[in-house]
């Protein structure tokens, strides 16, 4: 496996990592320990993806929005044209 592989493996681990604590502190807000080790991913796979990007170049997204309820703000289904 090259290094640019592996690099990327481990920054999109540390995302998806950031992924499921948000999904459970959706369900768990007060849990004090998530909310610490979403703290600690989230600057795990910031410091990888600049890592990367100083490496390799762009990972290619358009958007890293992380915040944890930013989905609230993004259409539902049925409001979207053509529904």
């Amino acid at each position: 496996m090259t290094e640019e592989r592996l690099l990327r493996k481990r920054v999109y681990a540390a995302r998806f990592a950031c992924w499921e604590l948000h999904l459970f502190l959706d369900t768990h807000p007060n849990h004090k320990e998530a909310a610490k080790r979403l703290e600690e991913y989230e600057a795990r796979a910031a410091k990888l993806t600049k890592e990367y990007e100083e490496q390799f170049g762009p990972m290619g997204e358009l958007s890293q929005n992380t915040s944890r309820w930013a989905w609230v703000s993004d259409p539902w289904p049925w409001e979207k044209e053509g529904n």
